[in-house]
């Protein structure tokens, strides 16, 4: 187990480029499952849960070549199913979540797909019902063993079919939406989520020679092709960690760049930070924040109520910044509501934070009002460990503007989705070590 030694309260400058995409890697990497030949995808952050899944893919006779930082070239020509069953892969498969959306590709091509219960964040119950009844609406049989916890689903040839789904699910609709590019006929997908990432996949799998319509709309309409070709793809920057360094120049007053962040995508993320105070100014396809040295003011409702920060499926504010909001509100002026809605258990970091001296009420598992102390009081050094990657990061943003040394455990969680997190912050100035 690693550990970060961190020591707070010192001012950072200078820019930052954002990894690719998380969220976005984890689909298009299994979207190369879909044809035989070469797809070629850039902007792949090297962090652990991609690492894990390019291995589970390399695992399944995925011919995979780096070609440069962040590039590599997939070829699925041969691939071995007989993995699929094997103990190996059901102690791969259940130690990264984003191994379920494997099930789709796999189906659609071979005509089977199996899988033991991902692992994942410890942040609530995360259902797969969505993805499952997509794949039974499209004609496959369901099977599950609950003695080792094992999924999979079978299928001569998937049939297109209209379907509703019950939750905007991003992977869910990543994962029916492999499924149904190889399918008979014409699928229709209602209530499809459509934040940036899933739109990445679509225009990705119509350059292969998918038909999909619908692109960045919750209406997505499939007509089934017989096979794909390859491509070349480069992933969007990563808007959470995008996010994660706003956070990080607000808590510590500093004046950052943040590079090529590809604006049109960010959706409500500047906005939100705005209304929580925080300078952002857009310089070309650039974030530049000044250091807020007068600190920063949270806006109240018209009517002067508090103001509510809430999560929702895309176009509203993702859930994995909810924490990151959190820990910035601990020093503004004025007072915030954070309403996690999609999962139960992500606020219970707070403990850790009020140990820091922050001032929070922990009001049920899904709500928390935070009482700012406009640096007036900045939190004390402290030791924890990180729960999972979103909370680890915020407790990291909070020891950066802690006086006095930090220690945070566990930060394989935190290294899990951003790459090389301690090296980059050094170039900026921060005071942190790495310790194994």
């Amino acid at each position: 187990m690693a550990t970060f030694i961190i020591e707070g309260g010192h001012q950072l400058k200078g820019s930052i480029q954002p990894q690719g995409a998380k969220n976005e890697a984890l689909q298009i990497l299994c979207a190369v499952l879909l044809t035989p030949e070469t797809v070629t995808i850039h902007n792949i952050p090297d962090i652990i849960d991609v690492n894990k899944l390019i291995s589970l893919l390399e695992k399944l006779g995925v011919k995979i070549h780096k070609i440069g930082s962040g590039s590599y070239t997939f070829k699925a020509d041969e691939v071995n199913m007989k993995y699929l069953e094997s103990p190996e892969f059901k102690e791969d498969g259940k130690g990264l979540r984003g191994s379920i959306m494997i099930v789709g590709p796999l189906l659609a091509r071979f005509g089977k797909g199996y899988i033991p219960k991902p692992g994942g964040d410890k942040i609530g119950r995360r259902r797969l019902d969505t993805h499952f009844e997509g794949f039974i609406n499209l004609g496959a049989k369901f099977r599950y063993n609950r003695e080792d916890h094992f999924y999979g689903v079978e299928a001569d040839r998937l049939k297109g079919a209209y379907m509703l789904l019950d939750e905007a699910s991003v992977t869910g609709t990543a994962n029916i939406v492999m499924a149904a590019v190889l399918a008979e006929g014409t699928t229709t997908i209602y209530n499809a989520a459509c934040e940036p990432y899933l739109q990445q996949l679509c225009k990705m799998l119509n350059r292969m020679g998918a038909k999909i319509s619908g692109v960045g709309s919750n209406m997505l309409r499939i007509e089934g092709v017989d096979s794909l070709g390859g491509t070349d793809h480069k992933m969007l920057p990563d808007m959470i960690e995008i996010g994660s360094w706003i956070g990080l120049a607000a808590m510590t007053k500093s004046e950052l760049t943040i590079k090529n962040v590809s604006w049109d995508d960010l959706g409500q993320i500047p906005d939100v930070f705005r209304k929580l105070g925080i300078t952002i100014e857009r310089k070309g396809e650039d974030i530049y924040i000044p250091a807020h040295k007068e600190g920063y003011e949270i806006q109240s409702y018209i009517d002067g109520s508090i103001l509510t920060v809430a999560d929702a499926p895309w176009p509203g504010f993702t859930p994995d910044l909810l924490s990151i909001v959190l820990v910035i509100a601990t020093q503004a002026r004025g007072a915030v509501l954070v309403h996690q809605k999609m999962f139960e258990s992500r606020l219970f970091f707070v403990d850790k934070l009020i140990d820091m001296g922050a001032k929070i009420i922990l009001c049920d598992p899904h709500r928390a009002t935070v009482i700012g102390h406009d640096f007036k009081s900045s939190l004390k050094a402290t030791t924890m460990t990180s729960p999972d990657i979103r909370a680890g990061v915020s407790l990291l943003i909070a020891a950066l503007s802690a006086k006095g040394s930090s220690t945070i455990h566990n930060i394989e969680q935190i290294d899990r989705g951003y790459e090389r997190i301690d090296e980059r912050l050094r170039a900026i100035g921060a005071k942190i070590t790495r310790v194994n």
